[in-house]
């Protein structure tokens, strides 16, 4: 969300309905994806339990590296004339692809290297409080 308002900001735009509908299409883009990566390294974990959990979880960030960052670069990529164009109804398309394009930057960043390092901490909290 934050990418989506910073974007917004930075190109002088107003929270607006069609920017709010970018929203909710940003959301189940980074929700997406967010699934995919946790549900591959719990596939892994799974599979070989005698892993450590800093490498399941390497290798599973490793492995989803390549659909994240299509998922992301596609629908990116995908909004940028919408973005730019200036014919009309142009003022209802530019900020919803604006939301979008900004929201999937900052999401993808966070899937790929913050969410790994919220799942780890979690476990490793989840194993203390079980010992």
């Amino acid at each position: 969300m934050s990418g989506g308002v910073f974007l917004l900001w930075i190109r002088g735009m107003y929270l607006s309905i069609s920017a709010s509908i970018g929203f909710v299409a940003l959301f189940g883009v980074a929700v997406l994806n967010g699934i995919v990566l946790i549900d591959h390294i719990n596939n892994l974990r799974k599979e070989n339990k005698t892993a450590h959990l800093k490498k399941t979880i390497i290798e599973g960030s490793v492995d989803r590296l390549r659909p994240v960052l299509m998922t992301a670069l596609v629908a990116s990529l995908g909004f940028i004339p919408m973005a730019f164009n200036t014919g009309p109804g142009s003022e209802v398309q530019r900020p919803l692809a604006t939301v979008v394009i900004g929201g999937l930057i900052t999401s993808t960043f966070l899937t790929l290297l913050v969410l790994p390092i919220i799942y780890y901490w979690i476990d490793k909290k989840k194993v203390k409080v079980q010992k």
